[in-house]
């Protein structure tokens, strides 16, 4: 009966910190070939939010499988992606900081 209620507070805890994540996931990085990664450094400015767009477009035509973008800071940022994807060769990502905070995040797609 014990294991139960340790199994039940884990899968609780898990569920809430997926919540509170702002990371972006998307498709699968497995059994798949990073193809392009960069980072996203913006200064914040106060009392503003940062908004700004990472494009990717692949120039050999490859078919997008996963995109990750992680808030390295682990801020109230967000990241949403806008355009194209899995299933497409290009994407668009929108990044938005929380109010007075600057952005940063590692971005990566998977092929």
């Amino acid at each position: 009966m014990r294991s139960i209620y340790l199994l039940m507070s884990i899968l609780a805890l898990t569920c809430i910190s997926c919540c509170w994540a702002r990371d972006l996931i998307v498709g699968t990085s497995y059994n798949t070939r990073l193809t392009w990664q960069t980072r996203a450094d913006y200064m914040g400015i106060p009392f503003k939010k940062r908004v700004k767009e990472v494009f990717y477009s692949d120039p050999g035509q490859q078919i997008i499988r996963g995109i990750i973008a992680r808030d390295i800071d682990h801020t109230d940022a967000s990241a949403t992606l806008t355009a194209g994807g899995v299933g497409f060769t290009y994407a668009n990502i929108r990044l938005k900081s929380a109010r007075g905070n600057g952005l940063h995040y590692q971005i990566e797609i998977y092929v």
